[in-house]
């Protein structure tokens, strides 16, 4: 069974409206995916750090508790867990203050075995870090050389907007290993000054990836590929709870729909049909309006059951 390797960082998010909490749960980009798609019945496992503390504990156990192997996370000694305080605005939208010391991040772990046409899931800073890059470059490159689509999501954060010259190299290398790039208008304007879609894929990412989708809210979702391909998709109008995860499910449901349609990297470096598109930003709209509906960051159980088993 084809499987997902998430690795990326780990937060307790709490959630505050009208400058009340409201919500407190374990979170992060990659994190808030792979609980998804563990609900959602994918063989899926995460890799990172947690700290040494009851919200590492938890962080863990939640993994567990939604069906996704955390094998692969550690817990340092001495360490404690990052927090992310998310505040909710009258549209709930959020405005983010993160306490993390980067500095000491790690990243140690034994090498996944890993096959061809497994799909591997990056982004944000984790991906980036100069303090781990040597580390995750490594794996990503095992990864790729065994045969795994990588899904990278940029997911740069305005708080980082002064290191954006120091991990240029970083980034150009993540997009030159990705086989498919996904980032929102947010990130681009904080990495290239650029708002248009067109103008961010064919000056900064095409080079690299040919396979580029462009997010940017309740707006129209904008993907590029080979051949001149460009396509945009409406958003569904949702009644909205929160959209702490929106961007982080549609990433896993974008990966829950090569799974389900069965993508492989053929596939992919072929060229996808717009059929094929069309299924896949399907399922990753399904994802995040359905993560929009709710204060989890990640898809609702019941949802995930109602999807039922993924045929292989």
């Amino acid at each position: 069974m084809r499987k997902i390797i998430g690795i990326g960082e780990t937060v307790l998010d709490i959630i505050f409206r009208d400058d009340l909490p409201v919500s407190a749960v374990p979170g992060g980009s990659v994190y808030n995916s792979v609980i998804s798609l563990g609900r959602a019945g994918a063989n899926v496992a995460f890799f990172g750090e947690v700290g040494d503390d009851r919200i590492g504990r938890r962080t863990i156990e939640y993994l567990r508790e939604n069906g996704v192997n955390a094998d692969g996370v550690n817990m340092f000694k001495d360490t404690k867990s990052p927090l992310s305080l998310a505040f909710l605005n009258e549209k709930n939208d959020a405005e983010y203050i993160f306490y993390k010391d980067h500095p000491n991040d790690k990243f140690d772990f034994v090498l996944p075995d890993v096959q061809p046409d497994d799909i591997v899931l990056f982004g944000s800073y984790y991906a980036v870090n100069p303090v781990i890059r040597a580390q995750v470059a490594a794996f990503l490159k095992h990864a790729h050389n065994c045969g795994a689509i990588l899904y990278y999501d940029v997911n740069f954060r305005p708080s980082h907007e002064g290191e954006v010259i120091k991990l240029t190299p970083n980034i150009l290398e993540n997009l030159e290993l990705a086989d498919i790039v996904r980032g929102s208008h947010e990130d681009f304007r904080v990495m290239y000054r650029k708002d248009d879609p067109d103008a961010v894929y064919k000056s900064e990412v095409s080079f690299y990836c040919r396979k580029f989708i462009y997010t940017r809210g309740a707006e129209p979702v904008e993907v590029r590929g080979e051949n001149g391909f460009s396509k945009s998709y409406e958003v569904a109008v949702t009644d909205t709870v929160s959209t702490i995860g929106a961007g982080d499910n549609f990433n896993a449901g974008f990966v829950y729909g090569m799974l389900k349609y069965g993508i492989r990297r053929a596939d992919i470096e072929f060229g996808l049909t717009e059929g094929q598109w069309d299924s896949l930003i399907g399922c990753a709209r399904n994802f995040s309006a359905e993560c929009c509906r709710n204060m989890g960051n990640s898809i609702s159980r019941e949802f995930g059951e109602s999807l039922g088993k993924i045929e292989e």
